[in-house]
């Protein structure tokens, strides 16, 4: 499998650079690095940033002993022309397996990685995913609530999102084609008329994007970390 890690944001709504910050020791990027290092199935690591933090993150992948990087990568102006720029990097074969992560993710684990790996084998594309358990309502644009949403057989979607090389380019050059935009890989397939099977991660894996998800995923790595 390859791995293709989009880090080409600009942080806004977290005030700071969150992909740097501190968490349990390392930078934020660093763990979800790692993860993909440390997981038997990934062949090469694409990392896809912003183009003059480069030389940046490339010392900070062979700091952090990441040996399985195989460039990094400038990203392009939206998430999913940051993605198109990792794929051509990655010169996947077309039977080859990518898996897209974002990495301000910082908890996934190995073991996700390579279950959600095998239920992408079988069905030819799946992404991590939990079940939404929270009440949700719509609400007008001034927020006040003007329907409920029923929960059921909803979920939250998370990375890494894997398929076929095959079907992530030909979705990926539809979206090009037509000039849509998309925030995540599933949605790009799913606009080809393709089913993509869910993963059900039992592990916490939020995004960092506010300033109190970082104390947070402290206080799950530090967890792991001492069981």
């Amino acid at each position: 499998m390859i791995a293709i890690l989009v880090a080409a944001g600009s942080s806004r709504r977290m005030g700071f650079d969150k992909l740097t910050a501190d968490l349990a020791g390392k930078p934020v990027i660093a763990w979800s690095l790692l993860a993909f290092e440390c997981a038997p199935s990934v062949r090469r690591i694409l990392l896809v940033t912003q183009e003059e933090r480069v030389e940046e993150f490339t010392a900070l992948a062979r700091e952090h002993g990441i040996s399985k990087l195989a460039g990094v990568v400038p990203g392009g102006g939206e998430r999913h022309l940051s993605v198109w720029n990792g794929m051509q990097a990655a010169e996947a074969a077309p039977d080859d397996i990518v898996a897209v992560h974002d990495a301000a993710r910082p908890l996934i684990s190995p073991a996700a990685i390579e279950g959600c790996l095998a239920l992408a084998r079988e069905h030819g594309g799946a992404a991590c995913a939990a079940p939404v358990v929270d009440t949700l309502k719509r609400a007008t644009p001034d927020r006040f609530v003007s329907e409920s949403v029923e929960r059921e057989n909803l979920w939250a979607m998370q990375t890494p999102q894997i398929f076929l090389s095959r079907l992530l380019e030909e979705a990926y050059r539809s979206l090009l084609r037509t000039n849509a935009i998309v925030t995540d890989e599933v949605s790009a397939v799913q606009r080809l008329g393709l089913s993509v099977a869910l993963y059900q991660n039992r592990e916490p894996n939020l995004k960092i994007t506010l300033p109190g998800d970082l104390p947070l995923a402290r206080l799950v790595l530090t967890a792991r970390l001492t069981s």
